[in-house]
């Protein structure tokens, strides 16, 4: 770095992504940073999903940043009080704690062209200024609750999977399930056992695939401290694998044909070839989240777990009406609905050159140039952005191309003080066009999900490898960037 000032970044957000971008600026002797988080402690979506059975869904050994390999795993797939663990000593050993503000919302950014510096507004009215704003939200931070007919008039307990109500007892209670994603099918298993009554109400069955989780023992920790290459021999291993399966989602089509008779051999063996039908997808595998268990169909042969495929027509003071008349009394409502995705930086109010309103900008889906870059937000780089989730493969994989695209940028922009850095709009279209063309052959066009804005665009996924995408956030080009210098600058 120069020793003439750096640039002052300010991340929001201390997941996944924002420590990555953290760790990137300590890595490259930054250190002029803060990192702002709502909450009073780091995690992300590791410290807001504490529901039972929560686990991540992609080998431990590749969900982890490259620069920090852990040799302690307990799992295959870890826990969420692993993660948690493991995201607090990333803070820990790359000395983030001095930059963090914990219990600090950023509700407002706005981009000042005279000083060429974003003033952001907390939520107790303060107003910060950094040169570099880095918002690292993520796209899976804010629960997505139906709106539900009567919802407000339900007697009972009612809380969202993220926001797991842990004071509440289970035991004794009839608990309705609304949902069956990718949280749903961990915690629907863990308290299958410790309920009176559970009635799992589907919408759309998803593909379920076998979890080959396991148990990592002395020996196996042994190895990863201390035999060289072995935690990268693992690491190679399912980074490869999910490469391969990538390709089944977008220019190789027909492996989805081994996946489907994979899924369907799982549900078939753990059901019973009759009872398999209710579960049963009607999409083709990929176009929704594939999910990953083996305990989540034998739940269902627990005395007093049932499936309910009718469509919710409203909730009632006592539990739910289905579309066929039925009642379904129950005493708790648990949402496993996912997250609003496509819905990018809802939390924050985003304000550009000339007042750009980005949410305005992102009316008609969000886009930006890399998934990070957005023309008229100047210095402005977003984490885990648009088109930038994998349908296979390791988001941490992405986050830190992401991280290191960053800290480039922040590196030529400590060479040039005073400088801002525009992506060009034609760049940024350029992009989007071929992403949104590749994207039309890919099978998330095959079915309505959460990739998908009402109108079938796709701002959510990659439609690459996670290699493409390292290979092109390798070295940011200076030619898709206008400079604003200071002598540009109003008046």
């Amino acid at each position: 770095m120069s020793p003439i000032r750096q640039p002052h970044v300010a991340i929001i957000g201390s997941g996944f992504a924002g420590i990555a971008v953290a760790a990137e600026l300590r890595r490259a002797g930054h250190t002029s940073f803060t990192i702002f988080e709502r909450a009073p402690g780091v995690g992300g979506v590791w410290r807001d999903n504490t529901y039972p059975g929560a686990a991540c869904d992609v080998p431990s050994h590749l969900y982890s940043y490259s620069f920090m390999p852990e040799p302690e795993w307990r799992r295959r797939f870890a826990e969420q009080p692993e993660i948690l663990r493991y995201l607090r000593r990333c803070v820990e050993r790359h000395r983030l704690t001095r930059h963090l503000r914990l219990n600090t919302a950023i509700e407002a950014a706005d981009y000042d062209e005279r000083s060429r510096r974003w003033r952001l507004r907390t939520g107790t009215g303060e107003v910060v200024e950094a040169d570099v704003l880095v918002p690292a939200v993520g796209q899976l931070s804010e629960p997505l609750v139906p709106d539900l007919p009567g919802l407000a008039e339900f007697s009972g307990a009612r809380f969202h999977s993220a926001r797991w109500d842990h004071q509440l007892d289970l035991r004794d209670k009839r608990v309705a399930v609304i949902g069956t994603g990718a949280s749903a099918i961990q915690f629907v298993p863990a308290i299958a056992d410790r309920v009176r009554e559970l009635a799992v109400f589907q919408r759309s069955a998803p593909h379920v695939v076998p979890r080959p989780d396991r148990a990592y023992r002395k020996r196996h920790r042994f190895a990863f401290r201390n035999v060289p290459g072995a935690q990268t021999i693992a690491r190679l291993g399912v980074w490869l694998f999910f490469e391969a399966a990538g390709r089944g989602l977008t220019t190789a089509q027909p492996l989805g044909k081994l996946f489907t008779a994979l899924a369907g051999r799982h549900r078939r063996a753990q059901l019973g070839t009759g009872a398999s039908e209710e579960f049963a997808p009607d999409h083709q595998i990929g176009c929704k989240r594939v999910l990953f268990s083996s305990e989540y169909y034998p739940a269902f042969g627990r005395p007093g777990v049932r499936l309910e495929r009718e469509r919710i027509e409203r909730i009632t003071p006592s539990g739910l009406r289905t579309a066929d008349g039925v009642e379904h009394p129950a005493d708790v409502l648990i949402f496993g609905t996912g997250f609003d995705a496509g819905n990018f930086l809802s939390s924050l109010r985003v304000r550009g050159v000339g007042g750009l309103r980005l949410d305005e900008v992102w009316s008609r889906g969000a886009r930006a140039y890399l998934g990070m870059a957005v023309p008229g937000f100047p210095n402005m780089f977003v984490m885990y952005g648009p088109n930038t989730n994998l349908g296979s493969g390791s988001v941490v994989h992405v986050l830190e191309s992401q991280a290191r695209y960053v800290v480039g940028l922040v590196r030529r922009l400590a060479q040039r003080p005073g400088v801002a850095l525009d992506v060009l709009p034609e760049a940024a279209e350029r992009f989007d066009r071929e992403i949104q063309q590749r994207l039309r052959t890919s099978v998330w066009t095959a079915c309505r999900s959460w990739y998908r804005d009402d109108d079938g665009r796709i701002s959510t996924n990659w439609p690459g490898s996670m290699t493409e995408y390292r290979r092109r956030t390798r070295c940011p080009d200076l030619r898709d960037f206008r400079l604003l210098s200071p002598a540009a600058a109003p008046g």
